[in-house]
């Protein structure tokens, strides 16, 4: 809770924790670029309507054009005189149709959405026609022909673990780290054409997840080596340029620690960027 003396009164505001989801068709990513349609720009906008004053929201990951999100996180200081629902109905009726807020929770003064997550978790969509098929498209990459999920699943164990990727993306910022531990991966299948990629780490580069993706379906499709993607992750040795498009993207989920986080944060702090 953080007390604003500028007033004569004292005013109440509260950090709050926004779960959001958004279809990234239309969006130019998560963060803000000047006057250009993103995430960040439409919430601000609609936190601004209720007497937002911060100069910025702080966002689990900051996802690429083009790419969705189920679970997005985001951290803001608000006065808020009414409840946590009435403040994400009062948000959802400020924006637009493509992006909604799921939850709006108080918590601790000095949460960050994105330094203290421990995980975030992506799904990747892959689906198998000899045509394109429209309702199927805006969220999944088609592929053609099929290709083998065991040997999608025989790769992706490589990716588990620590490892400099500086082959599959660049850190926010230039000349910081492309360490990262992948905690779990591995392809799921929804239905008899849909494939699902999950994979949970402390944090991604950029173009991260669709650069692992690609090299994976390159590898089903015979196109590189199982030494190839190896290499690539073990000594950042490029295999075969190539990005998966970001229509198949989603963020799923952001994890954080419980109430007592204090071990935790000293154990978050060293993956700062």
């Amino acid at each position: 809770m953080i007390m604003d003396s500028s007033k004569e009164e004292s005013v109440l505001i509260e950090r709050y924790k926004f779960t959001i989801s958004y279809n990234g068709t239309a969006f130019s990513g998560f963060q803000r670029q000047g006057e250009r349609r993103t995430v960040q720009l439409e919430l601000e906008n609609a936190l601004r309507k209720l007497g937002w004053k911060e100069e910025s929201i702080t966002g689990a990951g900051r996802t690429d054009s083009g790419v969705h999100a189920s679970g997005q996180v985001v951290s803001a200081a608000l006065e808020w005189p009414h409840g946590e629902e009435q403040l994400r109905n009062a948000l959802n009726a400020a924006l637009p149709a493509d992006l909604a807020v799921l939850k709006a929770e108080k918590t601790e003064r000095d949460f960050n959405a994105r330094y203290d997550a421990l995980s975030r978790t992506y799904n990747y969509l892959i689906y198998f026609s000899p045509v394109r098929l429209p309702l199927k498209d805006g969220f999944a990459w088609r592929i053609w022909p099929e290709l083998p999920i065991e040997k999608l699943n025989r790769i992706s164990r490589h990716f588990t673990g620590i490892h400099d990727f500086r082959a599959f993306g660049s850190p926010p910022r230039k000349d910081h780290s492309t360490v990262r531990e992948i905690f779990r991966n591995g392809w799921e299948k929804q239905s008899d054409d849909t494939f699902c990629f999950v994979i949970e780490a402390n944090a991604f580069l950029y173009h991260m997840v669709r650069r692992i993706v690609f090299l994976q379906t390159a590898y089903g499709r015979g196109n590189v080596t199982e030494e190839d993607v190896i290499k690539a992750v073990r000594y950042g040795i490029d295999a075969k340029p190539g990005l998966a498009p970001a229509r198949g993207l989603q963020l799923r989920s952001v994890s954080y620690p419980g109430p007592h986080k204090d071990g935790v944060k000293k154990r978050i702090n060293k993956w700062r960027e």
